[in-house]
């Protein structure tokens, strides 16, 4: 049996247990969650190319007045928040790789360090989706621990496996190699290729890297509920652009 067959094995098993668990209950609240509490899970985001200073310093004032978990950026934007937020507390989030994930592990690294030592506590990395759908998981695993070394001892490393695009099977390998590799989170999304964060796929991702590992929800986040529900299906953190609206009680017709 060579490797991939191997891997198809152990992955239509893996599955099959999933399929015997309990799935998770969809309608549950968290009776006790307040909006300024739901704002410690979230990572306040605004990723978007067009996106000017003023707009980042919107975010930053946000940040600090709802006492989100984190900002997070693009690489070039790092120095730029984490001087706003000095002394705050506020986590600096880099996304490394963004949004493709389809750049050399080099380049990708030469990112994480540089985001590191601008300010960033916390990176969001793009996979290789198309070394995955190739079953090159040896690549995919090498690509994930490039970014692993260059980080320091108390960097957070979270793993965006573009679940829009994935198979179930995919989605299910794309979290072992992340475990395996070391990473911190396994992440739903990049926000840019439509689809989003689902309680299937959060069920899905938590179970399959259990209680140990963070499971990161991201994408098309636009209500109060809806992150009360993916917290219940097994997320300990949420990316949102639209997170004021979110734990102001609104609805978002925005994008990520």
């Amino acid at each position: 049996m060579d490797q991939n067959e191997l891997i198809d094995k152990i992955t239509k098993e893996v599955l099959a247990k999933l399929k015997n668990q309990q799935p998770v209950a969809q309608n549950q609240s968290k009776p006790s969650i307040t909006s300024a509490e739901l704002a410690g899970y979230i990572d306040h985001t605004l990723l978007k190319p067009e996106s000017v200073k003023t707009q980042f310093d919107q975010l930053c004032n946000e940040a600090l007045k709802y006492k989100f978990k984190s900002v997070c950026v693009n690489s070039a934007w790092v120095s730029y928040v984490a001087k706003k937020l000095r002394g705050s507390g506020i986590l600096i989030c880099s996304v490394i790789g963004f949004p493709l994930g389809e750049m050399d592990s080099r380049c990708k690294a030469f990112e994480a360090r540089n985001a590191i030592e601008n300010g960033a506590n916390e990176l969001d990395m793009v996979i290789n989706v198309g070394a995955l759908k190739s079953r090159d998981l040896k690549l995919v695993e090498e690509d994930i621990r490039a970014i692993k070394r260059a980080c320091r001892s108390n960097t957070v490393l979270k793993v965006i496996i573009e679940t829009v695009l994935l198979t179930e099977e995919e989605k299910v390998l794309a979290c072992e190699i992340s475990k395996k590799a070391d990473a911190d989170f396994v992440k739903t999304s990049t926000g840019f290729l439509g689809g989003g964060a689902t309680v299937q796929d959060i069920a899905l991702m938590r179970r399959i890297v259990g209680p140990n590992i963070g499971v990161k929800a991201s994408g098309g986040i636009k209500d109060f509920n809806q992150a009360i529900a993916l917290l219940n299906a097994g997320a300990n953190r949420l990316g949102c652009g639209a997170s004021v609206t979110i734990v102001s009680g609104g609805n978002s017709q925005g994008g990520y």
